[in-house]
């Protein structure tokens, strides 16, 4: 069993994670104090660390930061995508209904940004990123979602151990569904995962993921999810 982090590498993580998104919201155009930003950066991290969150969590924002940054490149807009990957679970209720969270999110990641004095119309373009993580699903031409979309979906490429851990984490978040509706829903969501064209729309992220994340997916569904 991996070893918890001490309380001096908790502070180093949480203020990497804090000059991440000043550094995000500075090249978005944010033009609000560092101790504002420093402070919505705090206030996220709260949020990424709610009880009810056992695989979204700040981990996951990290992985999924950690994906922008290696394929910043592909994007136009990387400084939105990173934006994005913060807000994209800021609102996370595993009670809610349909795509409650991602639109709460979106709705929260406007206001949020438009307070730290970003323009509105970059403030909309984050909200319309956010928005995309509820089905994965983006149009033509449209890199910095795809980025995003592919970010969040890293995990399902992840090998067995990795997958496995992903899998019982996302069961603990919904502890409080019967197992078999849970698993009806599950093969739901799988179901629609493999039915995507592709599940990761930038190439060189397809050329490296997609495979695994297919036969992760399907052999999850043959567990009977």
């Amino acid at each position: 069993m991996q070893a918890a982090p001490t309380r001096s590498v908790r502070i180093a993580r949480v203020e990497t994670l804090v000059e991440r998104f000043r550094a995000a919201a500075r090249a978005a155009g944010a033009t609000a104090e560092d101790t504002d930003l420093e402070a919505a950066a705090a206030y996220l991290l709260t949020r990424w660390s709610e009880p009810q969150r056992q695989y979204h969590t700040a981990d996951h924002l990290t992985a999924v930061l950690d994906v922008v940054d290696r394929f910043a490149g592909l994007a136009p807009h990387p400084e939105r995508v990173r934006l994005a990957a913060w807000m994209h679970d800021a609102v996370y209720d595993p009670r809610a209904l349909g795509d409650a969270n991602e639109r709460d999110s979106a709705e929260f990641a406007e206001g949020l940004l438009q307070t730290l004095g970003v323009a509105e119309d970059t403030a909309q373009e984050v909200a319309r990123l956010v928005s995309l993580t509820a089905g994965h699903a983006t149009g033509e031409d449209d890199p910095d979602g795809e980025l995003l979309c592919d970010a969040d979906l890293a995990v399902l490429a992840g090998d067995d151990d990795a997958y496995a851990e992903y899998t019982a984490k996302i069961r603990r978040e919904y502890a409080h569904v019967p197992d078999d509706d849970f698993k009806a829903g599950r093969a739901q969501v799988l179901k629609a995962l493999l039915e995507l064209p592709s599940i990761y729309r930038l190439a060189p992220l397809r050329e490296q993921w997609e495979a695994k994340a297919r036969a992760n997916l399907e052999n999850e569904l043959k567990r009977g999810a």
